[in-house]
């Protein structure tokens, strides 16, 4: 969601689709922090959610650095930009950004890869361990969304169904599902933080601060891959997720649960937090199981060399 790359800021630093191009404003707002000791082979490729940024996922990629990993927090194509920019990709295109990501971290890395992500990007990261199960060694799934079902979304996010018959008729391309409160922060006065700042404009920092109708429908389809590929996963999964989670119901962590059935997979509910979890009050917990679960999978390879 756009709203955490606004909150991760302040925290650190106090019809039919054309052709898209392959990655829309390059990868200039990505970064790669390399890490130091032995767990500096093991890399840590993070993924922020849709129309997020990179800097959603800042708290997390130094604290998984400050732990001695290498970590990179890829761009996804389309983000960082405005709203048609967005329009103008696929889901593939996003799934292309994180296996370009991959590869460049594998660059820089000789041990295992765990890939990460929030909301939408906790799905990509699954539909990684789908695509390479002998690279990815583990996962992080937080606050996953496969569907906007949380308890704040609107009635009308129930019909999103329709999106794909709208735009086969070519109506929509411009229209936005506007984030509503609480934006998945139960921290109140972190929340007007970051409202202010992303309603400030600055897509690049903060993300935008709506859902085109035409991205959801791309959400939709990545999801329905994911969910029917789950038992392909081979890697351990982390799965957190926060029982009252305004923008996407505990069920998506559920699905994953019961989805994949070859690999271990931990579930952590917690209690005082909504859907922006890796920000919210219970930030520090995110981070701890985060490091601990990279920490014990740094210690079991893949199944073998990436394909």
């Amino acid at each position: 969601m756009s709203l955490a790359a606004a909150a991760h800021r302040r925290a650190t630093a106090g019809a039919s689709v054309s052709a898209p191009p392959a990655y829309p404003h390059g990868t200039q707002h990505e970064y790669l922090l390399e890490g130091q000791g032995p767990l500096a082979r093991t890399g840590v490729l993070l993924i922020h959610g849709l129309t997020g940024t990179p800097n959603e996922m800042r708290l997390i990629a130094k604290g998984l650095h400050r732990a001695g990993f290498t970590v990179l927090a890829v761009q996804l194509a389309g983000h960082c930009g405005t709203a048609e920019d967005l329009v103008a990709t696929r889901w593939q295109d996003w799934l292309a950004s994180v296996q370009r990501g991959a590869d460049r971290l594998r660059q820089h890395t000789d041990g295992p890869l765990i890939v990460g992500g929030l909301s939408m990007g906790a799905v990509l990261a699954l539909a990684l361990a789908i695509e390479r199960p002998r690279q990815v060694a583990g996962v992080v799934a937080l606050s996953p969304t496969f569907r906007y079902d949380g308890w704040s979304m609107p009635a009308y996010t129930r019909l999103s169904f329709l999106l794909p018959l709208f735009r086969a008729l070519g109506i929509g391309r411009h229209s936005v599902f506007m984030e509503a409160p609480p934006y998945g922060i139960k921290d109140e006065a972190l929340r007007d933080r970051v409202v202010a700042q992303m309603l400030s404009g600055d897509s690049a920092a903060a993300g935008l601060p709506g859902n085109p109708w035409w991205s959801v429908i791309e959400l939709r389809a990545l999801s329905a891959h994911v969910r029917r590929n789950l038992d392909a996963v081979r890697a351990p999964c982390l799965v957190m997720h926060a029982r009252q989670d305004d923008i996407a119901a505990a069920s998506n962590a559920q699905d994953i649960v019961r989805g994949v059935r070859h690999a271990p997979v931990e579930l952590v509910l917690l209690d005082d937090s909504y859907h922006m979890i890796t920000i919210d009050r219970e930030r520090r917990t995110v981070l701890a199981r985060t490091v601990a679960f990279a920490q014990a999978v740094a210690g079991r390879p893949a199944e073998g060399p990436a394909p």
